[in-house]
């Protein structure tokens, strides 16, 4: 301070006190936590015998980071659940545990690696096991000193570590016992994927945001249509009558050739895997022709277009077209759709080397409605659900699954106009995920006058809850529990699948409080499909089964079955760890004179 400048402190009357600043903490608080350490409050309150149990299973944090509001919000809570029972009389037990295992501690060494310019893939997959148990083991031993600090009582010199030797031996067991009992089975089935992690991911590993997304109305050409059988019969069959029925068919014929039945879709990427379309029985549809368009309109006057009548004037307007613009010829029957061959909107563009020129399938399907889009569905099996068991029940899957989609969202290189472009970016460029596919092919379908219209829709739509990343629909090879199908195993006093079993304990062996946890959970099982075991990561108790070359994953003998093989792999995970399956002898080792390798 310069001279010119008047010094107040010394005029300021501040109040004195001893007290430290932010009451000592820096100091004090080791040495509460010292003070707890050497009374040792949990295992003095475990002495008092006779005390009936409460035990609070916790959901464990991932050991991967410092803790967080969220992780202080929820251990103080249940430490207040754990205390207030322990006076209520209770021995009221809490042990802490971490999860150690799975993608987002695989992601940090991932991270790691990327900024050091090292591949994981040149990593042996032990050593890189190696990393990502050393880096759990730190933030283990950082989080539960956080925790401490934050007063929570519990038995912190012995949690639960899910990559603990004998956890991972439980874990493996419990897997043996899906391979025992015969629910489980190697499938190919569209499971939720993530190209940014490139793994597949389950409904607990998926959260829901808004999204917007590109929705587009493309046109499927009808290039033949087989007129229905109509029966005559009685004081009907007359030569009037027979000659009515020629001339409708005729008349149908000339109406639906050179017809289009348009789908809505907000997956553009999907259009190149399409191998049919699909309508609802229920729905009224009428064929619409275009009498006048405006400028920069997709619709060409003259066309026809098939619709659900309840969309048709909603689809009409996306294509810029007013009511003055068209007008409804004919109602068209679920009995005529069905008499129609349709032909994919790329089907003969120069350069296509004839990848979309067979026919599309057309038929009916339940899950069809007139509620939103255009009444009819188009179906890319590899990608959709409902679509995959529609053809699964029809035993038609080799005809329509595709492979189109690599494992990092790109399409295959060898695929005409689309080869290597990404459904999404391997990073987002200003928070958006978008890659160059979508436009890729709403440019091609503008080009071969596939499109008649499209736009922008915000809804919810699923996201991986580590990388934030979008996610799809991607049929590949994954290992399932069959949770419908049958287990004789003389334990079925709550039901003989996994489902009934399930859905069997939520109702009479647990009492939730409130009930809207039961309501959900019940809801959630009662309907989901079989459970994926499988994940594309190296971090992890892997799927301890051997399965028989040359065998097909439907063929009785595919798995090994043996409890011999399956007690050697319990007993080495105990004594070494899941890395000993992947040491270099493993499959001569567990299988020994049990089974050739």
């Amino acid at each position: 301070m310069c001279a010119d400048t008047p010094d107040y402190k010394d005029t300021l009357n501040l109040p004195q006190t001893d007290f430290p600043m932010r009451a000592g903490l820096p100091t004090r608080e080791p040495a509460w936590l010292e003070r707890w350490e050497k009374l040792g409050v949990y295992d003095r309150l475990r002495e008092k015998d006779g005390r009936k149990p409460f035990v609070l299973h916790d959901g464990p944090p991932y050991a991967n980071g410092h803790l967080h509001i969220g992780h202080a919000l929820n251990k103080t809570i249940k430490d207040m659940i754990v205390r207030s029972h322990q006076m209520m009389g209770f021995d009221s037990r809490y042990v802490p545990g971490w999860d150690c295992h799975g993608l987002p501690i695989e992601w940090k060494i991932e991270e790691e690696y990327r900024q050091k310019g090292k591949d994981k893939d040149d990593v042996p997959v032990v050593d890189f096991r190696q990393e990502c148990r050393r880096f759990a083991e730190k933030w283990v031993d950082i989080q539960r000193d956080e925790f401490k600090r934050l007063g929570i009582t519990g038995n912190w010199a012995d949690p639960y570590l899910t990559m603990d030797f004998h956890a991972e031996r439980v874990i493996a067991e419990e897997f043996m016992k899906f391979l025992m009992n015969g629910t489980l089975y190697q499938g190919s089935k569209p499971v939720m994927w993530s190209p940014v992690e490139e793994t597949a991911l389950a409904e607990a590993e998926v959260e829901y945001h808004d999204k917007e997304s590109f929705t587009i109305w493309v046109k499927f050409r009808v290039t033949d249509f087989a007129l229905p059988d109509i029966a005559l019969a009685g004081e009907e069959d007359t030569p009037e009558a027979r000659e009515a029925v020629i001339q409708a068919e005729a008349d149908a014929a000339r109406d639906f050739s050179g017809a289009y039945v348009i789908i809505w879709t907000t997956t553009p990427w999907t259009i190149p895997s399409n191998k049919a379309v699909v309508f609802g029985e229920d729905v009224s549809y009428g064929l619409y022709e275009i009498t006048g368009r405006p400028e920069e309109c997709w619709a060409r006057i003259g066309d026809r277009y098939i619709l659900a009548d309840k969309m048709a004037a909603q689809v009409m307007s996306r294509a810029r077209l007013d009511e003055t613009m068209y007008r409804r010829l004919r109602n068209v029957t679920p009995a005529q759709l069905a008499g129609m061959t349709l032909t994919h909107p790329l089907a003969g563009a120069e350069g296509s080397n004839g990848e979309w020129d067979d026919l599309r399938d057309f038929r009916a399907a339940d899950f069809v409605s007139d509620e939103e889009g255009t009444g009819f569905v188009h179906c890319a099996p590899s990608h959709g659900m409902e679509e995959f068991e529609l053809y699964r029940d029809l035993g038609m899957l080799e005809q329509v699954i595709t492979y189109n989609v690599m494992d990092d969202g790109t399409f295959r290189e060898d695929l005409p106009f689309f080869g290597g472009t990404r459904i999404l970016r391997a990073k987002p460029k200003g928070g958006d995920w978008e890659g160059d596919a979508n436009t890729a092919v709403i440019n091609k379908l503008i080009e071969t006058g596939g499109l008649l219209a499209r736009g922008k829709i915000k809804h919810s739509y699923p996201h991986s809850w580590r990388s934030k990343a979008p996610v799809i629909y991607r049929n590949t090879p994954q290992w399932f529990a069959a949770i419908d199908r049958p287990i004789d195993d003389g334990q079925s006093d709550y039901g003989d699948t996994i489902r009934k079993r399930a859905l069997t304990s939520i109702d009479q062996l647990v009492k939730f409080t409130p009930q809207s946890g039961r309501n959900r959970l019940y809801s959630m099982i009662e309907t989901r499909p079989d459970w994926v075991l499988s994940r594309q990561r190296a971090w992890g108790v892997p799927l301890t089964c051997f399965t028989k070359k040359g065998a097909l994953p439907t063929d009785p003998d595919f798995l090994l079955r043996n409890e011999a093989v399956n007690a050697r792999i319990a007993e080495a995970f105990e004594a070494e760890g899941a890395d000993c399956w992947y040491a270099e002898v493993a499959k001569e080792r567990f299988l020994a004179n049990d089974a050739n390798p």
